[in-house]
């Protein structure tokens, strides 16, 4: 497996795993009182739009050229870790 295939399986792996403990903190939040419920329904919507933009970057990544792999690798790491402190973020409000 080329060092390409390595990362974006890895990129792929990490963006499962934020999906599945956001799907998590969802039906925590569900819990919440309905004052707060808002809230939360609002956050969550947020970071499904931050994960719909990851998910677009790494399909960006997998059809890039060699030409272009270095900048969207950057442009990939900068969205995933804006994605994930904003659900570390919001996991802690909870």
């Amino acid at each position: 497996m080329s060092t390409r295939d390595e990362y974006i399986a890895k990129m792929k792996l990490q963006l499962d795993e934020l999906d599945a403990q956001m799907t998590k903190l969802e039906a925590k939040a569900q819990a919440a009182k309905d004052d707060a419920h808002d809230k939360y329904k609002e956050e969550m919507a947020k970071l499904r739009h931050q994960s719909k933009l990851a998910k677009g970057k790494l399909d960006d990544l997998m059809d890039a050229g060699e030409d272009k792999w270095d900048a969207l690798v950057a442009e990939m790491e900068k969205v995933r870790d804006a994605f994930k402190h904003s659900f570390s973020y919001f996991k802690s409000q909870l």
